[in-house]
């Protein structure tokens, strides 16, 4: 079985997990409602773990997907340098309410650094960016704490909010899951003292998106219901229309995982009409919500419900508008090669691994999936081409 420079394969924990656990295959399976053969191809290396099947497998073992995944891949990001400012998040994070504040920049200076710091995870430079995030989150604590007016607290919180939502968003990116649920906790109670709705609806579908490792789909429903409820009242600006499209989305990826077909093609019928309305992609409250998005995601549908050859289909003929950030095109053609490769098509698969890395590389390069992906094309295509070759080696996998 091969193995990775960061670890043992997903199906090697897996089975060594189950082990420790005095679970059989079938027991698992039972567990995670899975099939015997699946858990049987996965630990043998013959069929991808799809994010579903990790979630519901650790849900099942009692563990964290990350253990499964062996994220955070320690050993490929020392490779390129390490994660400078993790350490100082963890500080940050560590000293909870009593927070250190850094004498602030003027507001309009902090949101030109916030949209500085968003548009680096947006174009595939989030290492980058995480680097300066916990001086970012301090100054904005500085300048809550020195706000005279309540317009300028709000404002201030606003920020906070936005700043713990991209560090989530980051970290998660990364595999710590941990550490990307404390940020969400603070995005929360940042959001709550923020003076409206938008910025909690926000936070709820990003809280849905955390769930969906953990295989907590129902609750991950509510959440998507609960920020449709905040807006509903709302003036239809762009940035509510982006917030309820956005929402569609998650709840059209959740359905999808609950096999839910119908369900998640209706959240994927609303998004679209929002996508129209809006005509192109929105940064408002950082959704990247538009018509390239809602396609990229039916898509996804597609792939989560089992259906690779369509995925691979339509997502290899989908015509990505450029407005589209390039993580999210990158994370669509990571999603055409595993529907490739579930569908028997080997060098397609690669095709599109290749697209990914074009226009994500660093999310290509750190992303479980893909290293589960090209792995699979690895051992079937070794007698065929060294193209493969050369990418196992650029993510670190021995195969």
């Amino acid at each position: 079985m091969p193995s990775t420079g960061s670890g043992l394969t997903i199906g090697e924990r897996l089975a060594m997990a189950r082990k420790v656990a005095g679970l059989s295959q079938h027991a698992l399976a039972t567990r995670a409602a899975y099939s015997v053969s699946m858990v049987r191809a996965v630990e043998q290396g013959r069929e991808p773990a799809s994010p579903a099947f990790v979630a519901a497998a650790a849900r099942a073992l009692g563990i964290e997907a990350e253990e499964l995944y062996g994220q955070p891949y320690r050993e490929l990001l020392g490779d390129d340098g390490g994660v400078d400012g993790l350490f100082e998040l963890r500080t940050l994070f560590a000293e909870g309410c009593y927070v250190e504040p850094l004498v602030p920049a003027p507001l309009d200076e902090l949101d030109a650094e916030m949209r500085r710091i968003r548009q680096m995870r947006h174009t595939d430079r989030a290492r980058q960016a995480i680097e300066t995030m916990h001086v970012l989150l301090r100054q904005i604590y500085g300048a809550v704490r020195e706000a005279s007016a309540e317009e300028d607290r709000e404002r201030a919180y606003r920020l906070l909010a936005q700043g713990y939502a991209n560090t989530a968003q980051m970290l998660y990116r990364f595999g710590w899951l941990a550490l990307a649920t404390q940020a969400l906790d603070r995005m929360e109670l940042a959001a709550e003292r923020s003076g409206g709705p938008h910025l909690l609806a926000h936070a709820t579908q990003q809280r849905a998106l955390l769930l969906m490792s953990h295989a907590s789909y129902d609750v991950g429903e509510r959440l998507v219901e609960r920020s449709l409820a905040l807006l509903e009242r709302e003036e239809e600006s762009e940035g509510v229309l982006a917030l309820r499209g956005s929402a569609h989305l998650r709840g059209a990826i959740i359905c999808a995982r609950k096999h839910d077909e119908t369900r998640a093609r209706e959240h994927i019928a609303h998004a679209r009409r929002y996508g129209a309305r809006i005509g192109r992609q929105s940064s408002a409250y950082d959704t990247s919500f538009g018509p390239g998005n809602v396609e990229i995601h039916d898509t996804a549908v597609s792939l989560e419900v089992g259906d690779p050859w369509r995925a691979a289909r339509d997502g290899s003929a989908l015509d990505i508008p450029a407005d589209v950030a390039p993580t999210r095109a990158g994370h669509h053609w990571q999603d055409v090669a595993r529907a490739w490769v579930l569908s028997g098509e080997h060098g397609k698969a690669l095709r599109a691994l290749n697209k990914a890395r074009s226009i994500a590389p660093q999310q290509t390069r750190y992303h479980p999936q893909v290293h589960e992906t090209a792995r699979l094309i690895a051992l079937a295509e070794r007698r065929k081409s060294d193209s493969i070759a050369h990418f196992t080696a650029w993510l670190g996998i021995k195969v």
